[in-house]
């Protein structure tokens, strides 16, 4: 039996998970880097939960600051099996509002300059991105939402821009015509790198804005976005209580095989396999290395 264990990352304006209890703070050393922030760890009801800043307090870590392998790296070291990524983002549809919940699940990854595996050269692996979100996880967002009567709109692709600045109104209305539905500037490579990790990934999009496409608001701007993100936190919190309250006690198997995302995914032979990146992918490979 796999412990079930879940991970909250929260984005802007969630810097913290009110509702955790007999917290501990753990830094955690990671060989990719520096995590955003030490995690803190503790129960909500019979469930483990490890909540991590992914801008750090204070939100001094950019999106493209952020070291994405050493917070997930970091992440399975503890055991987390599950993570729900909750992060701020504007809407390319009217009827997604601010401070609606988007249950994406599909990304479309228009970032840049960052690192999006923890392979390469001398460990060469391809996992499927196919579906991104595991499916069982989200229907259980889905169903802490109806509880908690926090209205959620359920499937949306979120387009993952690198940022920092906000959209122009050209790529505002290009992504709009490519029916994307929201935007936003961190689930890339995040959620590749949890597939990797074999972490079942779901993201919480909290509607902040409407981007600056539409003829009736005007541009994007911080103060609207964090006004909104701090009045989406409470709900949010009151979400992942609810879902790790009714969290099962043992790992769930992903319909999307999330859990098993490295079977056959290793292309490279074991004689020619770079010790140094191998022991770097301890925690990463942990269930296929034991596994021979």
């Amino acid at each position: 039996m796999v412990k079930a264990v879940l991970g909250v990352i929260g984005g802007s304006g969630v810097y913290d998970l009110p509702g955790l209890e007999d917290v501990r703070e753990e830094a955690v050393a990671s060989p990719w880097g520096e995590p955003s922030d030490a995690l803190r760890i503790g129960r909500i009801g019979d469930t483990t939960v490890v909540f991590l800043a992914r801008h750090g307090r204070g939100h001094r870590l950019s999106p493209s600051g952020i070291d994405y392998r050493a917070n997930i790296d970091a992440m399975k070291r503890v055991g987390v099996t599950d993570i729900v990524a909750l992060s701020a983002c504007g809407s390319f549809r009217q009827e997604l509002y601010p401070g609606l919940f988007v249950l994406v699940d599909q990304f479309v990854d228009r970032t840049v300059g960052r690192t999006s595996s923890f392979f390469g050269n001398g460990c060469v692996a391809h996992v499927s991105m196919a579906h991104p979100v595991g499916p069982a996880l989200q229907a259980r967002i889905l169903e802490a939402a109806e509880a908690e009567e926090i209205a959620v709109r359920k499937g949306g692709t979120y387009v993952c821009m690198e940022g920092p600045q906000f959209s122009s109104y050209a790529e505002s209305l290009t992504y709009k015509a490519q029916g994307y539905d929201v935007i936003g500037m961190t689930n890339m490579p995040e959620a590749k790198l949890a597939r990797e990790a074999e972490i079942t990934y779901a993201t919480i999009a909290m509607v902040t804005d409407f981007d600056c496409w539409h003829p009736e608001h005007g541009a994007v701007d911080v103060a609207a976005v964090v006004a909104v993100a701090r009045a989406n936190a409470a709900k949010a919190a009151r979400l992942v209580s609810r879902l790790a309250r009714d969290l099962p006690a043992e790992r769930v198997p992903c319909p999307a095989g999330s859990d098993r995302a490295l079977d056959g995914a290793i292309m490279t032979a074991p004689t020619h396999r770079d010790p140094a990146l191998m022991a770097k992918l301890d925690a990463v490979c942990a269930r296929v290395l034991a596994a021979g």
